[in-house]
């Protein structure tokens, strides 16, 4: 098995030597084809010839010039790697992130019927398993390995914030929904190779495979969950997005989902923005300018 000895995060600019795989093919520009390659480390454009026949979820070694994109001269398919070494990753320690999630449930969720449904997911190892390597997207945030956990915490921390700011009366649900809101991502996508939606993902989408999954728990807990109490963890996953157009089936009417939304989306966006940030450099010259807002333009429309 080929062994991953250098990076995309301590590649340095000029002439480069690379294994990396390929997640997508972007675009044309001239006799190049731009396609998104990936490793552990992160993501960049690479424009290579046309002429070479590359399939998404090849593992190649590249040779070429690196700037703000690799301009690739030579391209070597590779077949024996170990796909971890080229699919994003978290950059902090996912138990460290788990225990944060615990440490706010521990002081939100506490009444028996929360505590219930929130051990049903999250002390079942088969879950906990899928949670912790799922992504919170393909393309436009947390789109790595540990992402969805670290989306998660960021979106409990700001519920929990925005709760207490403005004495949201139930605290414990907006919360608890803020730890189930996306738990439909580990079956709504494919984080095993490049990342894809499932075929589940692309029909149905998370928001209904999320309110299933809790449907399926109370079905499993048989205890007697209160009607009000399932009936607002469900809204709020199903209004989470706030808007019809968003993908949300209803728009967001209740105090603690209108705060799940806000909490969702400056999380999301958020890290969006510091991902392109990262993937940036100084800028010199107008040619170069003009090419950062080409692909920066880019970025935020995937």
């Amino acid at each position: 098995m080929a062994e991953q000895k250098n990076y995309l995060k301590d590649l340095k600019d000029g002439n480069v030597k690379i294994s990396l795989m390929i997640n997508k093919k972007l675009y044309k520009e001239g006799n190049k084809i731009v396609y998104l390659l990936s490793d552990k480390s992160g993501y960049i454009n690479a424009k290579i010839p046309a002429k070479l026949k590359l399939d998404i979820g090849q593992v190649i070694e590249v040779e070429g010039v690196k700037d703000f994109v690799i301009d690739v001269s030579q391209v070597k398919i590779i077949e024996n790697y170990d796909v971890k070494d080229y699919l994003p990753s978290v950059d902090r320690d996912i138990d460290e992130i788990m225990e944060e999630i615990e440490d706010i449930s521990r002081e939100c969720i506490i009444s028996p019927q929360g505590k219930m449904l929130d051990d049903y997911f999250f002390k079942n190892e088969e879950f906990l398993e899928k949670f912790k390597k799922g992504i919170g997207g393909v393309s436009m945030h947390h789109n790595y390995i540990g992402g969805l956990a670290e989306h998660t915490l960021g979106v409990m921390y700001l519920t929990k914030i925005l709760c207490d700011i403005y004495d949201c009366r139930r605290r414990e649900i907006a919360v608890l929904s803020a730890k189930l809101h996306d738990i439909g991502k580990i079956y709504e996508m494919d984080y095993n190779g490049p990342f894809k939606y499932t075929l589940e993902g692309e029909l149905e989408g998370h928001i209904v495979m999320g309110v299933q999954m809790v449907d399926r728990a109370i079905n499993d807990l048989k205890i007697p969950f209160s009607d009000d109490f399932v009936t607002r963890i469900k809204g709020c996953i199903t209004q989470h997005h706030g808007k019809l157009e968003y993908g949300s089936p209803k728009k967001a009417n209740m105090e603690e989902s209108i705060i799940l939304n806000f909490a969702d989306n400056v999380d999301a966006t958020l890290n969006k923005i510091n991902q392109i940030k990262s993937e940036t450099k100084k800028i010199h010259g107008l040619h170069t300018i003009r090419r950062w807002k080409r692909d920066f333009i880019f970025k935020l429309n995937i």
